[in-house]
């Protein structure tokens, strides 16, 4: 079998950690049980090493394993540094909140890398078994970590929902895989690739690539596909939430990014409109029900769809031009986005955990007047939630700038309205971000509210890091946008290449 376990390393010390964590669970008692947070934490960054010198050692070169099943190249390696920084941001956030609460701490984060695992396999897989695999690996420990929560209502109901919905969303993209596998006779993206202009004229073959997008629009929470993430988004644990909207998302979108332009970048005139008409409804109804929400979580959860309908942008721009130039651009502006996404939000749910530890509610009204008691996390707060909404200098107008540059690079109708409506979303967007700014810095203490125990509550030095990461990147993004610009330009190279 031809392994490479240079290039396997990143996986295999994860896996590695999952059974030192799932040891440690079983050998500690009660009171000890920290020590799963310590080995989970420090294993995902021992796997970041190894992508490091995949990196740099001899530059990104590509390296194939299972007869091309698996790949390990540039595209896999900046996929697989997002995954594991985000991850590790997640623990680092969860380790306070799952010790407060009393939970299950081994297999929380056994659950947790596992999923981390999925994700890391998903970038390597360049076929549909694997991508199926890898999918399933994500998704599957969310379902319980949803429901984390046992004794809570919302956290049952939050896991029902995600469990249904994802065994739903999971049927559809199967029975899709599998025709496209009976009419193509592959399984691999290349062949696929091969077979997929012989059959463009065939119902069937549309069908399965319909079938196919409907189950990543379940995963990336496109609407209208997005009925159970703002229940599920409220429901589970705070941190579980952060990684929904960003690891398990980031997934939903490395395989579309596959799927699209890899295995079907012949038949952009199925994928195209589908992908078009889904990036303008997440925008929209995602912001339009953003406006309406007074629970912060919640609000975040429909503008994660609408943030997701922003990501989608990009690939309208790849479907309508045989350009390679543009069709790198809107790679890269997927990329690029994802990875800019991933630091804002994960960083706004850090200020959601902490927020909650202060004031003891996750309601927008209740954090009227947080700069007078928690002044530093009124900053924090006010930088992520204006960076999601892409206010310069901050690094959400970088990302929002990629992606109206690629979309307007066509010069085509369908995408020049496309990129008004995302004009128009991202004016929506600033209104509630910028409440929630106003509700901290603007509004007074509201009355009879006692804020002098919970104010005196420090940051945890986990969730103070993983806050200090999210706004060094957020604000080093932004400032420095044109010194950040040549590592991006590298990344579409790398990007396109991969795919």
């Amino acid at each position: 079998m031809d392994l490479d376990y240079h290039a396997l390393a990143p996986e295999l010390v994860v896996a590695a950690t999952i059974l030192v964590v799932l040891g440690l669970d079983v050998a500690l008692p009660r009171p000890r049980k920290y020590w799963t947070a310590f080995a989970g934490v420090l294993g995902l960054a021992l796997a970041a090493v190894p992508l490091l010198t995949l990196a740099f050692g001899d530059g990104p070169e590509t390296r194939s394993m299972l007869g091309g099943a698996y790949v390990v190249d540039g595209f896999a390696l900046v996929l697989k540094a997002v995954f594991i920084v985000g991850g590790y941001l997640v623990l680092l956030m969860s380790v306070s909140y799952i010790e407060s609460d009393r939970y299950y701490q081994g297999e929380y984060y056994l659950l947790m890398l596992t999923s981390i695992l999925g994700s890391l396999v998903m970038a390597s897989s360049r076929d549909l078994i694997t991508l199926f695999v890898g999918l399933e690996l994500v998704t599957g420990p969310l379902f319980l970590l949803a429901g984390w929560r046992k004794g809570d209502a919302k956290s049952n109901e939050a896991s029902l929902k995600f469990f249904i919905l994802g065994v739903l969303s999971t049927a559809i993209l199967l029975y899709g895989m599998s025709f496209m596998y009976g009419l193509t006779g592959s399984v691999t993206f290349e062949g696929i690739r091969e077979a997929a202009p012989d059959l463009l004229d065939s119902g069937a073959f549309r069908l399965a690539v319909l079938f196919t997008l409907v189950g990543f629009g379940f995963k990336v929470t496109a609407v209208p596909f997005h009925f159970w993430a703002p229940d599920t988004y409220e429901g589970a644990p705070t941190p579980v939430t952060a990684y929904l909207s960003v690891g398990s998302k980031a997934a939903g979108f490395v395989g579309l990014l596959l799927l699209c332009y890899k295995a079907l970048p012949s038949v952009t005139e199925i994928w195209g409109p589908a992908l078009w008409v889904l990036a303008a409804l997440s925008m929209t109804l995602g912001n339009l029900t953003a406006l309406r929400q007074d629970n912060v979580v919640r609000m975040l959860a429909y503008s994660s769809i609408a943030q997701g309908g922003f990501i989608l942008v990009p690939f309208a721009a790849a479907a309508v031009t045989n350009d390679p130039a543009v069709i790198q651009e809107a790679a890269s502006a997927t990329i690029v986005y994802v990875i800019i996404y991933a630091f804002m939000n994960l960083g706004a749910f850090g200020v959601v955990i902490a927020g909650a530890r202060r004031t003891g509610s996750t309601m927008i009204d209740d954090w009227a007047g947080m700069w007078r008691y928690a002044p530093r996390l009124a900053v924090l707060g006010a930088m992520f939630f204006f960076s999601l909404a892409g206010i310069p200098p901050l690094a959400g107008w970088y990302a929002k700038f990629a992606m109206f540059l690629s979309i307007l690079r066509p010069g085509n109708a369908w995408t020049t309205t496309l990129a008004v409506i995302a004009a128009v979303n991202a004016v929506i967007a600033l209104v509630y971000y910028a409440r929630i700014g106003k509700t901290m810095w603007m509004d007074h203490v509201p009355e009879g509210a006692d804020r002098s125990a919970v104010a005196t509550r420090p940051l945890t030095g986990s969730l103070a890091l993983a806050l200090g990461i999210s706004a060094l990147f957020v604000v080093l993004a932004g400032i420095l946008p044109f010194e950040f610009a040549g590592v991006f330009a590298d990344l579409a190279k790398v990007v396109t290449t991969g795919i």
